[in-house]
């Protein structure tokens, strides 16, 4: 397993790290990602550490908070040996107060998130949304403070807009308060938003990239092709994908190049897909996830090899998207504005 700098920081993160948002299964939405009990949970944090993962990553919102304890139970009597990343912001209880990024709220969810997952602190502590009410500076101390109290490591956002990233980092400046260290953000062949305005302001500031959803919801784990559906049962299938929707027919295109290359290497769809991802400027880490241990060790298989440039080329023109204003105009003035990921013309 490769290891990689968290953006400005020292902190060492695995190439791909697990998503646990398939433990606990509490409601409909969730039950459809997955439901991990603690004995399987536990099989599968083996597979990770044997094979050298050590970042995991949960949210409080997921299955209201079932998703960190059975992270918890199947990490217990080994937790010196892994990173966890948990979130806050999203609502948790029905009062006033139960959501968002208040001084409030942040405080109680970290107590939370600390009992249910049964430890004395978080590595990676992430906003999960960008909360527009609080003040950029109360959010912020109260992080700097949860830092500085041991019970949090390191500081993450995610899904924030640019302006949202970068008035977060120019405060934390400011006051010399802790500032963020990643971006867990939406990022895959399917959804190449993130490159026109996020990627080069991480670039920038030194912003490691952790990528959720790399497989857009499985539209690219190579179920999904012309003529053929996704299979009954599947996440895709109850709930739909996320992100923006791309049409049908721009999917089918990046799933004809993802079997070119599946040819060419015989590596599978989803293997190639992800690493894809694993060669774009700023990503620190690919958050995969599994419902049991055959899709965890096919996943595994995206690292310890990679994609030639002509590959990657041919990936990226399949998968290119157009850019929206004012993006499409600083695509024209390159000599001065040069683009984080040159199009596969300009190559």
């Amino acid at each position: 397993m490769e290891y990689r700098q968290l953006g400005g920081s020292g902190l060492k993160v695995s190439a791909l790290s697990f998503g646990t948002a398939t433990f606990g299964g509490g409601d409909a939405f969730f039950n459809a990602w997955g439901n991990t009990d603690v004995e399987e949970a536990r099989r599968l944090v083996d597979i990770c550490l044997e094979a050298g993962i050590n970042l995991f990553d949960t949210a409080d919102v997921y299955s209201g908070g079932l998703s960190e304890e059975v992270l918890g139970q199947a990490i217990s009597g080994r937790r010196d040996q892994l990173l966890i990343s948990t979130k806050a912001t999203f609502r948790m209880d029905e009062g006033p107060n139960g959501l968002g990024s208040s001084r409030y709220h942040l405080i109680q969810s970290c107590e939370d998130s600390l009992r249910r997952l049964k430890t004395d602190h978080i590595d990676i502590y992430t906003m999960h949304g960008f909360d527009a009410l609080t003040p950029v500076e109360e959010t912020l101390r109260t992080l700097d403070t949860l830092v500085q109290s041991g019970k949090v490591r390191y500081i993450a956002c995610s899904n924030f807009s640019g302006w949202h990233l970068m008035k977060s980092l120019a405060t934390a400046q400011n006051y010399g308060w802790t500032r963020y260290a990643a971006h867990q953000a939406f990022y895959s062949l399917a959804g190449r938003e993130y490159e026109w305005e996020l990627m080069p302001l991480a670039l920038d500031q030194k912003v490691g990239t952790i990528v959720w959803s790399p497989l857009a919801s499985g539209v690219l784990s190579g179920k999904i092709r012309r003529n053929q559906a996704a299979p009954e049962g599947s996440r895709v299938q109850q709930i739909g994908s996320e992100g923006s929707r791309i049409p049908d027919e721009k999917l089918y295109e990046i799933v004809d190049a993802l079997d070119e290359i599946a040819q060419e290497t015989g590596k599978s769809v989803a293997q190639i897909a992800l690493n894809w991802l694993l060669q774009r400027p700023t990503v620190a880490s690919v958050i995969v996830g599994a419902r049991n241990e055959e899709q965890l060790k096919h996943n595994l298989g995206a690292v310890d090899w990679n994609l030639t440039a002509e590959q990657v080329t041919k990936l990226d023109k399949a998968s290119e998207i157009p850019t929206i204003y004012p993006y499409w105009h600083q695509r024209s003035f390159t000599e001065r504005n040069p683009l984080a990921v040159p199009t596969y013309k300009e190559r």
